[in-house]
């Protein structure tokens, strides 16, 4: 670097000794455009010495730069197609973890479903047994209650028959006499309604 400085500063001072013309004429058309033979041959050298200093020691330092900068680029370009690639990949991982939950959830309500419909089946089977013991047991009840209720009245009815029957006939019949005859009667007169 010493070395560029030191050449860098020899060509300022060299343009600035050499001998240029004077600005007091300016001049036109094609003068214009070519150099004066007094300033070209010191600007050449001057241009000259800058670009062998250049060449020889930025230039190689700029070329590494612009090298390290392309490899930096090139593996993030790298990184990001790999991370392009992972996510894809996971996004297929993930699609298919959703579609195999979905999957499990179908089977879990429709598993649901099913052993609702068996208990609701299972519950209204037991309510119909409930309900038809419960409808025998008031049937039992019943008919318990109406023989109850026709023993009840047919012994009311005989003790009834035997004191009218004892009234009208008299004392004739003895009291056993009397039950067994009312009590044929009674059998007698139930007969038909059982037939119906």
């Amino acid at each position: 670097m010493k070395t560029a400085a030191v050449a860098g500063v020899a060509a300022v001072t060299f343009m600035t000794l050499a001998p240029s013309v004077a600005l007091a004429e300016s001049p036109s058309g094609a003068d214009l455009l070519l150099p004066k033979p007094a300033e070209f041959i010191p600007a050449l050298i001057a241009f000259l010495i800058i670009w062998f200093v250049l060449g020889k020691f930025a230039w190689p330092s700029i070329l590494k730069m612009m090298e390290s900068r392309q490899e930096k680029i090139q593996e993030d370009l790298d990184a990001a197609e790999n991370s392009h690639i992972k996510a894809a990949e996971d996004q297929k991982a993930a699609a298919a973890s959703i579609d195999e939950a979905r999957r499990k959830a179908d089977e879990i309500v429709s598993a649901a479903k099913r052993e609702g419909e068996e208990e609701r089946a299972h519950i209204i089977e037991q309510a119909k047994k409930e309900a038809s013991d419960i409808i025998a047991k008031g049937h039992s009840a019943v008919d318990s209650e109406r023989r109850r209720c026709l023993t009840d009245l047919s012994s009311s009815v005989v003790d009834l028959s035997v004191e009218i029957a004892g009234k009208i006939i008299g004392n004739e019949l003895d009291e056993a006499q009397q039950r067994r005859l009312a009590e044929k009667y009674l059998a007698e007169v139930g007969k038909p309604d059982e037939r119906k």
